[in-house]
């Protein structure tokens, strides 16, 4: 009777390739990409393209997650802002309330100032601010998906003041906040004097209190 060859047992699978790994590493990849470029090129010589080829991945890659390159780079910025507020603390979005609401908006502004002094933050959004005064659609994508949430943060903060006798109770909060923030915002973008702790301070003092004789 013929022996039968026993046969080999099948080789191990190879295990398959993680995608989601693969995802990330490019999605990450096109988001250091799209901000470098902004600050090497500005923003209306940044293409899909370019940002493509830094990335070293394919026009198809960019297009299957995004439509445009604004959408690229807002999602980018949005990336950079979240890591930073995960470095902040556990509790990244709360807008503190001591009970002393001039002590609490001038803590958020001197974070704010850190911020635009970092130079991660800096040149890139600088450029997508200079690029958002001359294109609208942009610049409104800028201020509902970047500004917005902070915005409301200050106005809940304004209204806890008004609630607590701080603050009169007929100011506009969405008015008001400007006088904090408009003029850091100018300061900076148009480069018309230096922005610091004692700036940021003064502008709440000045906002706060007015201008004419206590």
């Amino acid at each position: 009777m013929p022996v039968q060859k026993e046969s080999a047992p099948p080789a191990p699978a190879k295990p398959a390739p993680d995608s989601t790994r693969r995802s990330e590493k490019s999605r990450r990849a096109i988001y250091d990409a799209a901000l470098s470029l902004v600050v090497e090129v500005g923003y209306p010589k940044t293409t899909i393209e370019g940002i493509a080829a830094r990335a070293g991945v394919g026009k198809q890659t960019i297009y299957r997650w995004w439509s445009s390159k604004a959408d690229v780079l807002m999602e980018a910025f949005l990336d950079l802002g979240e890591q930073s507020l995960r470095e902040a603390g556990p509790e990244p979005y709360a807008f503190p309330d001591t009970g002393d609401v001039a002590a609490d908006v001038k803590g958020v502004l001197r974070a704010t100032v850190d911020q635009l002094r970092d130079p991660r933050f800096e040149a890139p959004s600088r450029a997508l601010a200079a690029e958002g005064v001359v294109n609208e659609q942009l610049g409104r994508e800028l201020v509902a998906k970047l500004m917005q949430p902070s915005l409301d943060l200050y106005m809940e903060r304004l209204r806890a003041a008004q609630d607590a006798g701080q603050v009169r109770s007929d100011v506009d909060p969405r008015i008001a906040l400007e006088f904090f923030i408009s003029p850091l915002a100018q300061r900076w973008l148009q480069h018309t004097g230096p922005i610091s702790y004692e700036y940021t301070d003064t502008l709440v003092d000045y906002a706060l209190h007015g201008l004419a004789p206590r």
